[in-house]
């Protein structure tokens, strides 16, 4: 397995160089004194948890996998002791509110930390990471004697938190699901039913479980319209929150999967739990979505750390492993071979993993900055603002990344040739893991059908203007620096021009087609969200050019990163970027010939 090693440089670039996490922090309410030798202190302890703590127990983790004895879970070795590490270190209340034991710092500080942690090891990261989506939607949606009773110990990480959508019928459409609540006396409710793919459902690391659970009321409406928002504690408590007897909830069986294997996937049965209604009745699919948005910013976040993780892996050995010599001449003529990272092909996917891996990490911490601003920013209307460019950019995130993580960890492997398929490298783990990132938290099939017809069409092309015109007027700005800069800058400019117009015309192609058959928008949808995220892509890629070069223009000591930043966007816009003409090619394609073949000729 390859050992992880935080990349602060590339971090802190992000943060403070192209993004001015500075200024952000200074603006938000409650965060004026988030200053950069405190964001410096906790990346560098985030850091050093990372990679002496949880790397270590990436590999040992995967083979041993989770047990099931006498219904109860067990981890795998070594990650008990780490949960209280992270415990004891303050990690789970870093970006929680103070009202409950939380530190108050933004959201976004968290994200980083989290993106430290999940590409050390995915799998342990899951455990504390769904918690934040429980706690989130507590917030949200939680009444005042809930969030009392709850919201202490999951902040202090005494106890975890999952969420239960998924049953044996149905997958992504709950309209289907079947789990029933019975309304108690006592104002509580009987949670039933049998929920599957449940991630740390059950585990030893946490005293106690919080899960956030849908289910139908004895009078709900049918479909979508009739499903309820309840909070099911693994351990009933009184009102101190002190635990009681154990719930009639357990975990029925564990997933024999693909990756993951330290993340506990199970069966979960409820046989009358007690459960606590989380907002109005019926609205459950609406405050469920405050969950939803934050793990898909999390599973985005899978992306990138696979890409990493996989980049650094590969890099490594193609600097040690000699085979052939260059195609130009030798490079190591003292050696019996050269070292294979002098060969254009590897050089080929170690540039798309890195271009991956940095890009996704700018793509996502300028969401987690869309967070901060839409809980803190002081003024309204840059609160609205800011959920609007989440309201796109979280499905394109998402469904994106998944997508080029699970490409980068198969170059991974690729590098590493026949060496990238045995198990005691690592690498073939690091795509295992990554592999269900294109499934769970809506599929991506899901997430392009959201992008193109929620987020777009039903908007009437709203929200991709807004975001359109953003970077319209990056680049207007980049073409108003002066000759030399622009002159510069052009190989990044126009061809980002040139997608995002395209990508707005394209919208409005789509969108005249659906209008005539709906069937279009289904056909179009997951080429269209691939165009999206390369366009996004290239929009951070340009704009870290434009530090670079800037940079290196002024003289910077630090003259290799810049280059290599420089260099990087060169090939993205030069080698990656060009797929968007073939996904152009096909989003002007109808879908005749998807829907043409009759069902009995498949």
């Amino acid at each position: 397995m390859p050992e992880y090693n935080a990349p602060l440089r590339d971090i802190r670039f992000a943060l403070n160089e192209l993004l001015d996490f500075e200024n952000h922090y200074a603006s938000l309410s409650g965060c004026e004194e988030v200053s950069p030798d405190l964001v410096d202190a906790i990346l560098e302890e985030g850091a050093k948890f990372s990679t002496q703590v949880l790397s270590p127990l990436n590999q040992s983790g995967d083979l041993q996998g989770c047990q099931l004895s006498n219904g109860s879970v067990i981890t795998p070795d070594g990650f008990k002791e780490a949960y209280q590490q992270y415990r004891e270190g303050g990690w789970p209340s870093l970006a929680q509110t103070p009202e409950f034991g939380g530190q108050g710092l933004p959201e976004s500080l968290g994200a980083v930390i989290s993106e430290l942690n999940g590409s050390a090891n995915w799998s342990w990261t899951m455990y504390p990471g769904l918690s934040h989506g429980a706690m989130a939607t507590l917030e949200a949606h939680g009444t005042a004697e809930q969030q009392a009773m709850f919201l202490p110990k999951l902040i202090e990480g005494a106890w975890t938190g999952t969420m239960c959508l998924t049953e044996p019928h149905c997958g992504s459409d709950l309209s289907l699901l079947r789990t029933k609540a019975e309304p108690n006396e006592d104002g509580s409710y009987s949670i039933s039913g049998t929920k599957i793919f449940i991630s740390a459902g059950d585990q030893d690391l946490s005293e106690n479980i919080v899960h956030i659970v849908l289910a139908r009321l004895p009078d709900a409406p049918a479909g979508n319209k009739g499903i309820s928002l309840f909070l099911v504690p693994k351990f009933n408590i009184d009102t101190e929150g002190n635990l009681l007897e154990r719930n009639s909830v357990e975990c029925g069986s564990l997933e024999h999967k693909m990756g993951i294997h330290g993340n506990v996937t199970c069966v979960m049965n409820f046989d009358s739990a007690k459960g606590y209604l989380i907002g109005p009745a019926n609205k459950g699919l609406r405050c469920m979505f405050t969950f939803m948005n934050n793990a898909r910013l999390f599973i985005a976040q899978q992306g990138v750390c696979h890409a990493e993780l996989s980049y650094q892996g590969a890099l490594n050995y193609a600097r040690e492993r000699l085979q052939m010599r260059s195609l130009s001449g030798p490079k190591m003529p003292e050696k019996k071979a050269d070292p294979i990272i002098v060969h254009p092909d590897v050089r080929r996917m170690l540039l798309t993993q890195k271009a991956f891996a940095e890009g996704g990490r700018a793509l996502t911490y300028f969401c987690a900055k869309q967070v901060d601003r839409s809980h803190k920013a002081a003024d309204l209307a840059d609160r609205q603002d800011a959920e609007q460019l989440l309201a796109l950019l979280i499905p394109i995130a998402k469904g994106f990344l998944t997508e080029v993580g699970v490409e980068a960890s198969s170059l991974g492997i690729q590098v590493y040739g026949g060496h990238g398929f045995i198990r005691e490298w690592g690498m073939e783990q690091i795509m295992r893991d990554a592999r269900i990132a294109p499934i769970y938290e809506g599929t991506n099939g899901i997430q392009a059908l959201d992008l193109l017809g929620r987020k777009v069409l039903v908007s009437k092309g709203a929200l991709l203007e807004r975001f359109s015109s953003q970077i319209h007027d990056y680049i207007a700005v980049q073409r108003d620096k002066g000759s030399q800069h622009q002159q510069a800058m052009e190989e990044f400019l126009e061809p980002l021009s040139a997608n995002v117009t395209r990508w707005q015309s394209l919208s409005r192609d789509i969108a005249g087609r659906t209008e005539r058959n709906a069937d279009e928008m289904g056909a179009a949808c997951f080429d269209y969200l691939m165009y999206s995220g390369y366009t996004v892509l290239a929009y951070f890629w340009a704009q870290a050019a434009t530090v670079a070069h800037t940079a290196l223009a002024a003289g910077s000591d630090d003259r290799d990163f810049y280059q290599a930043k420089l260099n990087t966007a060169r090939f993205y816009f030069r080698r990656i970027l060009p797929r968007n003409e073939s996904l152009a090619r096909t989003l002007e394609d109808s879908s005749e010939s998807l829907m043409a073949m009759d069902e009995a000729q498949f």
